[in-house]
């Protein structure tokens, strides 16, 4: 016990998260989950805010229990969703709470910025980001339209990862990787642009020093150190955007892959030296996300489980049921019956999920699925065609031969979707790790002491430390047959 190394790990996700222990020892860590809690928005006065000061709370109580247990953790590092921010003011204090990016109040406010402020071309050219309407810029440019009191006053404006960080320490950073979450930076100056900046009234001063994975924030301030009963344990700046994370802690052999971080979301990309920004890209709409040590994470969000997590929500036949149990039920639903298209704008965030599907379907001409059985099924069904189409795009664009998917991340676990999505791309699958996002957390403190080199060391370590399920691809004619058929569907006028 005494030559191992403790590193905590805030891991936060849309929808909930949890704070974990990680140690390292002899070539290998091992993960403890010292608490889980859910992430829930807050509705009111017509807008959806996430709960800092409950997410602060959450990793203090973690930080407290690991205090209490008498383990002596080396750092603590924070990854979290991105694009959301809080506006801190001159006095150093939280101005409200941060508007969540399902919250309503950027929906068309993209296409104004595109008329009113920058071409859309000439964003997409300085950033290299997926347009998104709820990405910071357009997050910030309608705080502005608005005259929002807390963007008036902030004297700072920090990710969410940076702003838990500075709860913690007191110092105020930008990590890259989730800045670059934003479409406010530019991947070869690897810093904010200016004329973006200008176009929403800001300067690179209401940011905090920009700063890359691995470094260090500052100490646990007095008040932390009191609370938790603990010393000045360093806080570290890991990849702040849990996909940076993720991505660094794929198992890759060599960089001939492609991952699938299968969470809320789906996100399908390649890791790349460069950033890669085109005209093909632009069409395509991909993006370009900062990663560790100076790599781009070129890949495309895709709408994942949040469509099967809000369905889940609807059904109470299935509370209590375990996703094992319901998946199984899906399983013995006709196969290809109702297609979706995961990623269109009806599915954001309706009142009911289950009515959306289902609309969608009757616009599309396609059999309305009932119950939750074959919801799942159409869910299951129409993810793994969408993650064929975006898979096909990155083989056309990747300069390298890719000859492995890695899914990682909690959808890992859904066994049934990772063979169809082998099925479907007909590429070789190999499933897990399921904690991908804790695991590069804490594999890049353990850089950052010197423990691990460099990333390709942290792949192996994490390699000879977790079990992989592989899935070849099976029944090729019917999913030939079922990609014709769903390209068909999603590019239907409804």
């Amino acid at each position: 016990m005494e030559n191992k190394k403790y590193f905590f790990a805030a891991d936060l996700g849309a929808t909930s998260g949890r704070t974990i222990i990680g140690t390292l020892a002899d070539g290998k860590f091992e993960l403890e989950e010292v608490t889980r809690f859910d992430n829930n928005l807050i509705e009111t006065g017509g807008h959806l805010y996430w709960d800092i000061y409950a997410l602060y709370f959450e990793i203090i109580k973690g930080l407290k229990i690991v205090a209490q247990r008498g383990i002596a953790i080396s750092s603590i590092g924070i990854d979290t969703w991105g694009v959301d921010f809080v506006c801190i003011g001159d006095d150093g204090a939280i101005l409200r709470n941060p508007f969540a990016y399902r919250d309503p109040h950027t929906f068309g406010v993209m296409e104004d910025y595109f008329k009113d402020e920058v071409d859309k071309k000439d964003v997409y050219s300085k950033t290299g980001i997926q347009f998104m309407n709820f990405n910071s810029i357009f997050q910030l440019y309608a705080m502005k339209r608005s005259g929002n009191s807390a963007l008036k006053n902030a004297s700072k404006v920090l990710f969410i990862p940076d702003a838990l960080s500075y709860m913690l320490t007191g110092n105020e950073v930008c990590e890259y990787t989730i800045a670059s979450t934003s479409e406010l930076l530019d991947p070869r100056t690897k810093q904010l642009d200016e004329k973006l900046l200008a176009s929403i009234g800001l300067t690179h001063s209401k940011f905090g020093k920009m700063v890359n994975p691995g470094t260090v924030i500052g100490v646990l301030t007095d008040e932390v150190q009191r609370i938790t009963g603990l010393g000045a344990v360093p806080v570290i700046a890991v990849a702040g955007h849990d996909t940076g994370s993720a991505v660094a802690a794929v198992p890759a052999k060599d960089e001939k892959f492609a991952y699938l971080s299968s969470g809320t979301w789906s996100l399908m990309g390649i890791e790349t030296k460069d950033a890669i920004i085109n005209d093909n890209s632009y069409e395509l709409n991909f993006t370009n996300e900062g990663g560790v040590e100076g790599t781009t994470r070129f890949l495309k969000n895709i709408c994942g489980m949040w469509l099967y997590e809000r369905c889940r929500k609807e059904w109470p036949e299935v509370q209590g049921m375990s996703h094992a149990h319901l998946q199984q039920e899906a399983m013995r639903c006709e196969a290809f019956k109702s297609l979706i298209d995961p990623d269109d704008a009806m599915f954001v965030n309706p009142a009911s999920m289950v009515e959306a599907i289902q609309t969608y379907c009757k616009q599309h001409n396609e059999p309305v699925p009932e119950g939750y059985a074959q919801i799942c099924r159409c869910i299951f069904d129409s993810l793994a065609l969408r993650y064929r189409q975006v898979f096909a795009y990155l083989k056309e664009i990747a300069a390298f031969p890719i000859d492995v998917l890695h899914i990682i991340g909690g959808g890992s676990k859904n066994y049934f979707l990772d063979q169809f999505t082998a099925n479907s791309c007909g590429v070789k699958v190999l499933a897990g790790p399921q904690e991908g996002t804790a695991i590069g957390n804490i594999m890049l403190q353990a850089k950052a002491s010197g423990d691990v080199k460099d990333i390709w060391e942290m792949r192996e370590i994490i390699a000879n430390s977790i079990e992989m399920k592989e899935f070849l691809p099976q029944d090729k004619e019917a999913w030939d047959a079922a990609y014709e058929r769903y390209q068909n569907i999603v590019n239907q006028k409804a």
